[in-house]
């Protein structure tokens, strides 16, 4: 009879603990759902290229749209969708899948897909575990990137761990197997396949951060610009003299990796010094990616209009390297009438190779933006005046851009 009672109590106390467990799971399910947040990233921008030897000037008004959302935690885990939407309202333009080869090329062309889907756990200390189709921009974006330029974004399906259990310390570990590029689903090149690794380890201390990176990447529809790719990047910050001081310095060495045809060895360096006071700041650099003649070192996953002139006439590294010298102003307000800032940049650029110094061109680039709460109108202009590479070209922007 004791026997009996003993395991009604039991029974009843287990059921009281599994009501409890699954109220409280019950609470943080809807927990997250109450806290899950819209994502809603509108841009509307006319484009025009104008393109020394090509028939016709590029005319382009494309739209995007990310929408999506991203949840509360439930058990240390966030769910994040959203949709890529591009529309090309007017097509005046090679969006590089359209055939129309008679115009200059604007890399938008119409793509519907998912942008990103991915999980996100904290459940170990100190350490972010994503899992799917995300964004990753590591650094400067000068070796990989989001390319949030262009209207379309690129993405990696990816498991990525970042560890800051350390004092100071930040791992940041990497493995993929598709890059999602800016090309949409119906180009060729619109993917990328092959496994991939990403190695960051970075150090923040009082003078800057010092970054210690490994590149391996496997592109089975690129394989000449399969490479694996070690270097060092040093960038801080110093208050003197009322002026703020900003520097970086970076060194890597590239060869061929996996299933690359090729047998090469190039080394890429680069240098910045700015300084800033009162809205207005001053930057020069210098950045050289070397060639051999036959093979250039090479960045295919990097957010690359942000380097080498916003033309972009060097996305795809010359054999014979690239010697990039620049200099740039910019002034920044807050609360410059009824914006909430206001900032123009100018920018001047010397090419050369970095092998055999071949003259290549020189650009200049001007940029104006004023914001008002989760607005941005951007005006943009850049003029290549070609040498011994490529050919003269101007192109010139317009953007309005919502962000919420």
């Amino acid at each position: 009879m004791k026997i009996v009672k003993v395991t009604a109590a039991s029974i009843a106390l287990l059921g009281i603990l599994i009501a409890t467990q699954v109220s409280a799971e019950e609470q943080s399910l809807q927990q997250a759902i109450a806290q899950t947040k819209p994502i809603i990233d509108l841009r509307l921008r006319y484009e025009t290229v104008d393109q020394d030897g090509i028939a016709k000037n590029a005319d382009a008004v494309t739209l995007r749209a990310r929408l999506g959302f991203q949840t509360g935690k439930a058990w240390n885990t966030q769910l994040l969708a959203e949709a890529g939407l591009m529309w090309a309202l007017v097509s005046d333009y090679n969006s590089t899948t359209n055939g129309k080869t008679q115009y200059p090329v604007v890399a938008d062309p119409d793509n519907y897909a998912i942008n990103r889907l991915q999980l996100t756990n904290t459940t170990l200390p100190a350490t972010t575990v994503v899992l799917g189709r995300q964004r990753i921009n590591l650094d400067d974006q000068r070796f990989i990137g989001s390319v949030n330029w262009r209207q379309n974004e690129q993405t990696f399906n990816a498991l990525r761990v970042t560890n800051g259990s350390l004092h100071n310390l930040t791992v940041d570990l990497t493995f993929f197997n598709q890059v999602n590029r800016v090309f949409g689903k119906d180009s060729p090149v619109g993917s990328y396949r092959g496994s991939s690794y990403l190695g960051n380890v970075s150090y923040q201390s009082a003078p800057g951060k010092l970054t210690a990176f490994a590149y391996l990447l496997d592109l089975d529809q690129a394989p000449r610009d399969s490479s694996q790719t070690y270097g060092l990047r040093f960038a801080g910050s110093h208050a003197w003299q009322g002026i703020s001081w900003g520097y970086s310095a970076a060194y890597a060495t590239q060869s061929e990796y996996a299933n690359s045809p090729l047998n090469y060895s190039d080394d890429y360096k680069a240098l910045e010094l700015s300084a800033a006071r009162s809205g207005f700041s001053l930057t020069a650099g210098i950045e050289l990616l070397a060639g051999n003649g036959a093979k250039g070192f090479t960045t295919p996953l990097a957010t690359l209009h942000k380097f080498q002139g916003w033309a972009d006439k060097f996305l795809v590294t010359p054999a014979n390297g690239v010697d990039d010298r620049y200099l740039s102003l910019g002034y920044t307000h807050k609360r410059a009438g009824p914006f909430d800032t206001l900032s123009l940049a100018a920018v001047g650029h010397q090419f050369r190779s970095e092998r055999l110094s071949i003259d290549y061109g020189s650009e200049i680039d001007l940029q104006a933006q004023v914001t008002y709460q989760h607005y941005a109108v951007m005006l943009k202009y850049a003029d290549y005046n070609a040498d011994a590479f490529a050919t003269d070209t101007r192109k010139f922007w317009v953007q309005l851009e919502y962000v919420r």
